[in-house]
């Protein structure tokens, strides 16, 4: 294995779904680094379909504030529809976790308050000190999502490389009419997902737990 290889293997493996950040800032010297990388991920037809709102700390808790606040009143409504069901092994692996995360900030199974409030958190972007708010053409539909994806993963990924903790988020895109009016995106642009990111408060439990990965055999189908 080259050393590239290892440094890749290394990354992949590092990066966890950060729920709980120290408020400290970030350079936003790091941050435009991590998102110049990024732009060298392959798009179809080289399109590079993804536009990004990066958001400051002030902004970030500004915007965070307001989210959470707007949904405890209002109704899902997405740009791009989420999944109708999760069954079989994908339904397994969401409910695993689900627990593992349950596990470790101590929720026990039934309790329904504590559940909705962490799931709540989501809303607080985890108390991320930045957030990134990823955006695709909705003409370009599923293959420019499936360049926004690519994206995403190259964003986080040049995140862990400098120290830099990031979630992934779906939930921002579930009220995708606040987000458009908060941020002024027009309606042929998509509001695909977040990134909330920051340092890693290494003593909070929410980060403590990692999850399995399929083995390739479980993936791989080679002919």
């Amino acid at each position: 294995m080259t050393d590239q290889a290892a440094t890749f293997a290394d990354l992949l493996r590092a990066r966890y779904s950060c729920r709980a950040y120290l408020d400290t800032p970030v350079p936003r010297a790091d941050i435009d680094a991590a998102l110049s990388e990024a732009q060298h991920v392959p798009s179809w037809c080289n399109s590079q379909p993804w536009q990004v709102i990066a958001l400051s700390q002030p902004e970030t808790q500004r915007f965070a504030n307001a989210l959470y606040d707007h949904v405890a009143e209002a109704k899902h409504q997405s740009d791009i529809p989420f999944p109708a069901a999760y069954e079989g092994i994908y339904k397994t692996r969401r409910s695993t976790c689900g627990w593992q995360l349950y596990d470790a900030v101590g929720i026990q199974r039934g309790d329904r308050a504590a559940s909705g409030a962490q799931m709540r958190e989501n809303f607080r972007l985890f108390g991320a000190p930045h957030f990134l708010l990823i955006t695709t053409p909705q003409a370009l539909g599923a293959y420019g999502a499936l360049d926004c994806g690519a994206y995403v993963t190259a964003v986080c990924l040049a995140l862990q490389a400098r120290g830099i903790g990031s979630v992934p988020m779906a939930s921002t895109a579930g009220f995708a009419p606040f987000v458009h009016d908060w941020f002024d995106i027009p309606e042929d642009r998509a509001v695909l997902c977040g990134i909330a990111l920051g340092y890693p408060d290494p003593d909070a439990p929410v980060n403590s737990f990692r999850t399995d990965r399929a083995e390739p055999p479980e993936v791989v189908t080679w002919r």
